[in-house]
């Protein structure tokens, strides 16, 4: 029996359709460790390393982040040392390398490879830090993010195997160990995202929408600068103007993921929506919160525009979901998105800065009707072609551990092919 030992955070995280499929192969026993569980998978039960000691209030701005990960490194290696004195020895681990839970395990099993998967390195420029000038960073913002590394740089220095899901996050990290670094994407369950009949959506307020109707969507885990939320807000007037008959959606939670919450309180859901005042035609705005995502894969159905907007920083998952789905696609002109839509083929792009052109690429995609079945299309193909987590992602995973660690490969071959 090949034993795989998984390691992440929130598990299983980028991990799970490569979890489902270890778990279902008889000659494979999983095990995972975990600080919260995400998601379930048939099989296997996490075991969970508990809280992560506090960061205490002495210490240095720059380190607190790297201490709470120091911290979740040692709660991996203690939970695994209680393994290995019961006599268990994984052949293989498998972890999220970003957020410490991969750093100490070598020295436990120093003969056990580790495979890291490397999401984001951070940059003090050129990529998210500085990119919006309507928030601008200071030296002290360089230092900090660059100290932070720290936690990436040990945990790539231990790993056998680096992993990153996109060229672009993998060409962020320094050239000493780009080349080591091996391009994987997760993957995306294409047979769930996909097209198909919308049921109507109730809206919070009463009334609902449905098939017939124009329905602009937005969607993001929280809504905030870093997913564009500002510059889609302040496109909303425009693009109600010249779409008198259109419906905006937006789903997503008022918290924070990534930059900082708007100064003085408050979420920038409320900011945004002062900013706008009489401006914004409330009725026809709709916010749903945070959405599951059974929801969120009708709302694509439903959808006539879908929009995307990000930093240059991690692409969701959610704008690929979007095109398999065949939605047509208005999405902002940065690094991330440019890797997998190209301009008047499968989505129409904008300069993330400038929100009247966002609302007359969101007017020219609603205008073409009919004529965006070819951009629905291309980017459904695309998707299914690259990022299929059943034929693509994670046979390229399995086959990528057989060869390198002895992990038995898939029964059925590197591919399932099945029509686009």
């Amino acid at each position: 029996m090949y034993r795989v030992l998984m390691l992440h955070r929130d598990f299983p995280g980028q991990f799970r359709h490569l979890v489902r499929s270890l778990s279902q192969d008889d000659r494979i026993e999983v095990r995972a460790l975990g600080q919260r569980v995400e998601a379930a998978v048939p099989g296997v039960c996490p075991r969970l390393y508990g809280p992560v000691p506090a960061v205490g209030p002495g210490t240095h701005p720059y380190l607190r982040t790297v201490a709470d990960y120091v911290g979740r490194g040692q709660a991996v290696l203690a939970a695994a040392l209680a393994w290995r004195q019961d006599g268990y020895r994984p052949d293989l681990v498998i972890g999220h390398g970003g957020f410490g839970d991969t750093l100490y395990i070598k020295d436990l099993w120093p003969d056990v490879p580790v495979v890291g998967y490397f999401e984001f390195y951070y940059r003090s420029r050129g990529a998210d830090l500085g990119f919006d000038p309507e928030f601008p960073h200071t030296l002290d913002d360089q230092a900090r993010v660059r100290t932070l590394n720290a936690v990436n740089l040990l945990a790539l220095e231990a790993a056998d195997l680096a992993i990153s899901p996109t060229r672009w996050q993998r060409d962020l990290h320094p050239d000493p160990f780009r080349d080591r670094i091996e391009i994987l994407h997760e993957g995306i369950d294409t047979d769930l995202a996909c097209p198909g009949p919308a049921q109507p959506l109730m809206l919070p307020e009463g009334g609902s929408l449905t098939a017939a109707d124009e329905v602009v969507t937005y969607v993001a885990r929280d809504l905030e600068p870093y997913r564009g939320f500002h510059v889609f807000m302040r496109a909303l007037p425009e693009i109600l103007r010249r779409r008198p008959r259109a419906h905006v959606v937006l789903a997503g939670s008022d918290g924070v993921s990534y930059g900082n919450p708007p100064a003085g309180g408050g979420s920038w859901r409320e900011r945004l929506l002062a900013e706008l005042g009489e401006g914004l035609d409330r009725s026809r705005v709709h916010f749903l919160g945070p959405i599951d995502h059974d929801a969120f894969i009708n709302l694509m159905r439903l959808s006539k525009a879908h929009v995307y907007l990000t930093y240059p920083f991690v692409l969701s998952w959610s704008v690929l979901e979007a095109m398999a789905c065949g939605v047509p696609l208005v999405a902002s002109d940065t690094a991330p998105v440019r890797e997998v839509v190209e301009e008047g083929v499968n989505a129409l792009l904008f300069p993330f800065h400038e929100s009247t052109r966002l609302a007359e690429r969101v007017d020219e995609v609603l205008e073409m009707g009919l004529g965006a079945d070819g951009l629905r299309q291309h980017a459904r193909h695309l998707v299914v072609s690259r990022f299929d987590a059943r034929t693509r992602a994670v046979p390229a995973w399995r086959m990528l551990m057989s060869q390198r660690f002895g992990c038995p490969a898939p029964a059925h071959g590197l591919l399932d092919r099945r029509p686009l």
